[in-house]
């Protein structure tokens, strides 16, 4: 039997959950996250009245949280969630009131394409909109990994990722005239890997 907290947040991002706790998002209405897989960061959102939207390039991902939309939050529209590119929305700009992108990033080939990629969840967020964004990094374990070439690297873990730097970070906030209103926080899982939270505020 499923525990009562698993119940309310199902397998959601630790650190988007710290989020909640801390009411960041109460005053958002529309949400999407870019890159939603199954929806495991988005129940929370369904049972709470959120208006809820999804993206991903996978058809069955889609296909899965259509289903989960419609057991919990019947109200919201199947048709919020789209096969779609994080760097092609097919949303208007200034659009939600937070972005979700929970380990989406870092499947970036290319400088070009991150910059895509975060210009384009960028465009769709609302002036005074929060994008949360989880995402490999080489912040700790900066001398065990490899480059690759093109912004990737081979982590210790085996796998191959688009990582980014606290600099590069910090040069994007000021570049979207953003306000990040949570210092950056990385997770070293035991010298294998890195995952960075980056918490903006659209000015």
């Amino acid at each position: 039997m499923q525990s009562e907290l698993q119940q309310l947040y199902g397998n959601i991002d630790i650190y988007l959950f710290d989020q909640l706790l801390k009411g960041t998002y109460d005053n958002c209405k529309k949400v999407l996250d870019a890159g939603c897989g199954g929806g495991r960061n988005l129940i929370y959102f369904l049972r709470n009245g959120y208006e809820v939207y999804g993206i991903d390039p996978n058809p069955n991902a889609v296909s899965a949280v259509k289903q989960l939309s419609q057991t919990l939050a019947h109200a919201n529209a199947t048709e919020n969630f789209v096969v779609a590119s994080v760097e092609n929305l097919p949303f208007d700009d200034n659009y939600f009131d937070l972005v979700i992108s929970s380990a989406v990033l870092h499947f970036a080939n290319s400088p070009d394409h991150f910059d895509n990629m975060i210009h384009s969840m960028w465009r769709v967020l609302k002036p005074g909109g929060y994008l949360f964004a989880r995402l490999a990094s080489d912040i700790g374990i900066e001398t065990l990994v490899q480059n690759l070439g093109n912004g990737r690297y081979l982590l210790p873990d085996g796998s191959e990722r688009f990582l980014v730097d606290q600099q590069l970070l910090l040069q994007y906030t000021k570049s979207l005239n953003a306000r990040l209103h949570e210092p950056i926080k990385t997770t070293n899982v035991q010298n294998l890997r890195c995952m960075t939270t980056w918490c903006l505020q659209k000015i």
